[in-house]
């Protein structure tokens, strides 16, 4: 993506939807799989670029495989974090 030119940018309520998305989902999906479940249509190199973001920002990770994994999880954080504390 660093080397390609960004035709759109996300807005907010865009990077949201798609995180809302991969949290009710059943399934770790591939790419193709969560871009064909949302809700609203969107380029898919926008889709790619949240994607990126996502992972830059630890909320999910993208096995070798393909498949994404939601990751981010602030009570967990937070319980840890009280119990280095105790």
């Amino acid at each position: 993506m660093a080397n390609q030119k960004v035709l759109h940018y996300p807005r907010l309520d865009t990077v949201m939807m798609v995180e809302k998305t991969l949290k009710k989902m059943d399934i770790h999906p591939t790419k193709m799989q969560l871009w064909k479940a949302l809700p609203k249509s969107m380029q898919y190199q926008t889709f790619l670029v949240i994607l990126e973001y996502l992972e830059e920002s630890g909320k999910i990770m993208i096995l070798k495989d393909g498949k994404i994994i939601w990751t981010h999880n602030p009570k967990l954080m937070a319980n840890t974090v009280s119990a280095k504390n105790s």
